[in-house]
């Protein structure tokens, strides 16, 4: 039952390809997701991207102030702490527009910033200087918070939007933060906070629905490949009790007329091979892709051949570099049998034995034919009742589902005469 074990793998390569780009590994940890519009990897460089921006424009409006209060600082440490958050911010735009290390980049704007915050008082040049207007820093509050809540974890990200405003509101009250009054200092910091905590609320909010979104459809997928496997395992069922069906009851009919040694012996060899064929596709491994060479093919049939009790003439052109998949040579071992049996049964007459005769080449196309002919009584196969399934069913339907075809030439006095023809498949290779 090959349709039915492989169904899993048909399916995985009918869905589409993840949204996730190859360098979004630190965007979200485990497997990749297929395509969807609001995909946690999509919502992760959409937040990316937008803090990225954010910072670049905040980072803009910070630079005059920056400028202005250069002079009240000290010479050099006055320049390092916005040179390095500069340099970290610009990482950020990087990092998002590439799509990788983008955590990496943020938590070090989010560090810098907060060493810098600290260090704020301890880089005046005069310490009992009151410094005019807010420090600088107080514009890029919000960008260390967006950072920090793409970076961080939750609690640790919350713990940082909260105790950096809190910090900024001490450095605030003191003269090198403008010796602002305890109600501004506050208010600011409040402010501050309040605006982190939607910022990192909104990006939990998409993360937590992106997510949610991402474990349904992977759910969804896994319920239909279920479905899928199901109805494959259903449907070879019916065909494999089709053609059980027909083998029995081919057989039951040959026992029924035994009237002689021969027709008892055909109808022992007809059992014979059923019990030969069905134990032979219990044995076949689920999703078993190796391939089979011809020569062990053409033995199989032969040997089938010469188990009936009538005479085949076989003439056989080795092909040594064909290699046929299992499911097809099971195929076509089955409808080679199942034609000889049909030509063993209804083309000769008491009065009448005709000649019968096998042969299994190549053809152009790099493949295999199979060709059992006979010059007995013949038929005429537009009157073939639907009923009768060991043409259609055990010949050519189960040829044609291996990837080949199944041909019945006849006519009424001159013979049969039943070409399989199979092609390779596109992963057969020479040996």
């Amino acid at each position: 039952m090959v349709e039915a074990k492989t169904a899993g793998a048909h399916l995985q390569a009918a869905v589409p390809p993840a949204e996730a780009d190859p360098h979004d590994s630190d965007l979200i940890v485990g497997p990749r997701q297929p395509r969807n519009p609001i995909s946690r990897t999509r919502i992760e460089v959409i937040v990316s991207r937008s803090v990225a921006g954010v910072g670049m424009v905040f980072s803009l409006q910070a630079m005059p102030i920056m400028l202005a209060q250069a002079p009240e600082r000290l010479p050099v440490m006055g320049f390092i702490t916005p040179l390095l958050l500069g340099l970290a911010i610009t990482a950020v735009v990087a990092a998002a527009t590439a799509k990788v290390a983008v955590r990496a980049a943020t938590g070090t704007v989010a560090m810098v910033y907060l060493a810098g915050l600290l260090a704020w008082p301890f880089l005046m040049l005069d310490p009992d200087l009151v410094l005019d207007g807010k420090p600088w820093l107080w514009y890029m509050c919000t960008v260390a918070t967006a950072c920090a809540a793409v970076a961080f974890p939750l609690v640790w990200a919350a713990i940082y939007t909260l105790a950096v405003p809190v910090v900024y509101g001490i450095i605030r009250s003191q003269p090198s933060g403008g010796s602002a009054d305890v109600l501004l200092a506050s208010l600011d910091a409040v402010y501050a906070i309040l605006l982190g905590e939607v910022i990192l609320i909104i990006i939990f909010m998409l993360r937590q629905t992106a997510g949610a979104v991402d474990s349904a459809q992977t759910n969804a997928l896994h319920q239909y490949a279920n479905a899928v496997r199901q109805h494959a395992t259903e449907v070879e069922r019916v065909q494999v009790d089709s053609i059980v069906h027909d083998s029995v009851l081919a057989t039951f009919l040959a026992a029924a007329a035994a009237g002689s040694p021969k027709a008892a012996e055909l109808a022992s060899g007809m059992a014979a091979d059923a019990l030969t064929r069905l134990n032979d596709a219990a044995l076949v491994p689920a999703g078993d892709d190796s391939l089979v060479p011809f020569g062990e093919l053409a033995a199989q049939i032969r040997a089938a051949a010469e188990r009936l009790p009538v005479h085949f003439t076989i003439t056989e052109c080795p092909i040594e570099s064909l290699r046929l998949p299992v499911h097809a040579s099971e195929a076509i071992l089955a409808a080679s049998v199942q034609a000889m049996v049909n030509s063993d049964q209804h083309a000769g007459t008491p009065e009448f034995e005709p000649e019968r005769s096998l042969t299994l080449s190549a053809n152009a196309q790099g493949g295999c034919t199979i060709t059992i002919a006979d010059s007995g009584v013949g038929f005429d196969p537009d009157t073939v009742p639907a009923e009768r399934l060991g043409l259609r069913i055990s010949i050519q339907d189960r040829v044609a589902s291996a990837g080949g075809s199944a041909s019945v030439c006849s006519e009424i006095g001159r013979g049969t005469t039943i070409t399989i023809v199979w092609p390779p498949a596109s992963g057969n290779v020479p040996s």
